[in-house]
């Protein structure tokens, strides 16, 4: 937090450790914890994106399949109930990015930096060889489905709330 000089006080994220989503404060490493205790993921890293016509950051999930498992038998319905089942309806990732590799840091730390600069971003998503997927799409919001530019413009134009 800080207080700006009339004595305002702000939300800060530090360091990507949290971000603001629907008026709450959430807890990368705990989304990232609960996340990881999925079976068909090995590695996950969690981050708050810029999303068009929304206050604060939707959570993203950038993570890599577990040994053996394919990208045809990765099970996007029983992740979005695994996340709604453990965490608080804001604290479930909106966006999960499905990538080959974690990107580390000279101390061992997940790189959030870059990952969150590209966002949602389907052009820079795409050209890093990953894959996006989102809970919305027009389902009920209970299971992720690829996220496509008609996603992009939707969310854009304002006809999908989140």
């Amino acid at each position: 937090m800080r207080t700006d000089a009339d004595g305002r006080v702000f939300f800060v994220d530090r360091l990507g450790d949290t971000f603001r989503w629907k008026s709450e404060n959430v807890s990368t490493n705990e989304v990232a914890d609960v996340l990881g205790r999925f079976p068909q993921i090995a590695e996950v890293n969690v981050y708050g994106v810029q999303v068009p016509n929304s206050d604060g950051r939707a959570g993203c999930a950038a993570f890599v399949l577990a040994d053996g498992v394919t990208e045809e038998q990765l099970d996007l319905a029983a992740l979005a109930e695994h996340a709604l089942a453990y965490l608080p309806r804001y604290a479930v990732p909106i966006f999960i990015r499905l990538t080959p590799e974690l990107q580390y840091t000279g101390t061992l730390k997940i790189q959030k930096g870059k990952l969150r600069q590209e966002g949602i971003d389907l052009d820079k998503v795409e050209a890093a060889g990953d894959k996006l997927f989102w809970l919305g799409g027009g389902n009920d919001g209970r299971r992720y489905v690829p996220f496509r530019r008609k996603d992009w413009e939707a969310l854009k134009g304002g006809q999908v709330r989140l």
